[in-house]
């Protein structure tokens, strides 16, 4: 396999920016997400900035680390699980024991119970989730703690929790005659431990890309309203499928009182969007399917519904990262198919099926920032302090708020797919 690291160039035609090339440690300390889609996100202050990988870890050469790794792992034996996320660089994923998505990985963990350690390669509030559902003796390492999520940090506690005053003094917050009450939490799983506790508070619920829309049924069963957040792409394209006109689906913007909105198109409103996006999926455009049928005609088009509502009405199919991992799997040998999400699981599905024609439709490599945070380095760098006796890295979430983030995780459990 061909992983995006090692096909980037420092010319600036192929790559959103010629930083991908170097080691993530060279951005680390710097403001901003670093190169990659979210380069251009605003970074929300305060930050808390990590120090840097030991510079031992950053000059070793990669036959080497990829053999502290092994080591480590074999030394370390069912005492360490590495979880390894579909957006990863093949460098990392390649050492994972389990490779998923972010929920369908805190759920692997769970099969792993005789394991002291849980090391997630993949972003911060994926970690939480993880700590939150693990036992208390389990440790869960997050390799490099710039790794965050620009989704995630558009949707700050007290930001929501503004949100919800407003909503309140405008809408009350006593049941209807019906039983319903006025407005139900919604949080993507993309959002932070305290917004899932936020959710667990106030009768809401967490949400994945895959059971969105059994999610908005059971919010709909309790609530007139939905508070829809961090992902308004998500949250309107599932909403639009259900039949849920858009002129009800008004954005909150955080910024300006009553999120930007009128109290009429508030009372109407059945889905409040939060405005908030994913900087990878926000790059796919109608254009970008347009070039994809006229170079391919038959192309089949799959998207993820992270991406704008045009691009989702546009393609053939969309749905989560494992929906577009059997989409694939489906497919016939000569089939041609441009995928709309992060390129490392794009590129990693065209290997896998070399008797098709996989591509991403943004021709230019833009991985996700802060996924790409992750390196081999920075894996050898936790596993050897781990075989040391040393938990570097650790994710632990307050105990409160893991009690109530856990409510609202237990509710999206028993909201299955149809």
């Amino acid at each position: 396999m061909t992983s995006v690291h090692t096909t980037i160039t420092r010319d600036p035609q192929a790559s959103c920016d010629t930083d991908l090339a170097a080691g993530p440690w060279v951005f680390d300390l710097s403001p901003g997400y670093g190169p990659g889609a979210s380069q251009a996100d605003l970074l929300p202050d305060p930050v808390v900035r990590p120090g840097q990988l030991p510079a031992a870890y950053q000059q070793m050469d990669e036959a080497e680390l990829h053999r502290r790794i092994r080591a480590a792992k074999q030394t370390l034996g069912d005492r360490l699980v590495v979880l390894g996320h579909f957006y990863q660089r093949d460098e990392v994923v390649q050492h994972a024991d389990f490779v998923g998505d972010s929920f369908q990985l805190a759920n692997a963990a769970l099969t792993r119970p005789e394991a002291e350690a849980i090391v997630f390669c993949g972003v911060h509030f994926m970690a939480e989730t993880a700590d939150i559902l693990s036992r208390p003796d389990q440790h869960v390492v997050l390799p490099n703690l710039a790794a965050g999520c620009s989704m995630a940090d558009m949707a700050d506690e007290e930001s929501v929790e503004a949100a919800w005053e407003e909503l309140v003094e405008l809408l009350g917050d006593e049941p209807g005659t019906d039983g319903r009450q006025p407005v139900v939490p919604v949080t993507y799983m993309n959002s932070s431990a305290a917004l899932k506790a936020f959710c667990g508070r106030h009768g809401g619920i967490v949400c994945t890309s895959s059971n969105a829309a059994t999610v908005l049924e059971w919010a709909f069963e309790r609530g007139r309203r939905v508070l829809f957040f961090p992902d308004q792409h998500l949250g309107r394209n599932t909403a639009k499928a259900m039949g849920i006109g858009l002129d009800r689906m008004p954005m909150w913007d955080p910024r300006r009182p009553l999120g930007g909105n009128s109290e009429q198109a508030l009372r109407e409103a059945a889905v409040i969007l939060w405005h908030g996006f994913c900087s990878v999926h926000r790059r796919f455009s109608v254009a970008q399917i347009e070039q994809a049928r006229a170079t391919h005609p038959g192309v089949q088009v799959v998207v993820h519904p992270e991406c704008p509502m045009p691009v989702v009405d546009a393609a053939d199919a969309a749905g989560s990262t494992d929906f577009i991992r059997r989409y694939v799997a489906a497919s016939s040998p000569g089939d041609v198919i441009a995928i709309g999400t992060e390129v490392n699981l794009v590129n990693r599905l065209a290997a896998e099926y070399p008797d098709r024609t996989i591509f991403c439709l943004d021709p230019v490599i833009c991985p996700c920032s802060t996924m790409y945070r992750i390196h081999p380095g920075y894996l050898a760098w936790v596993l050897d302090g781990l075989v040391a006796g040393e938990v570097r890295n650790q994710i632990t979430v307050d105990p409160t708020v893991a009690e109530q983030a856990r409510v609202a995780l237990e509710r999206m459990l028993a909201a299955l797919p149809r």
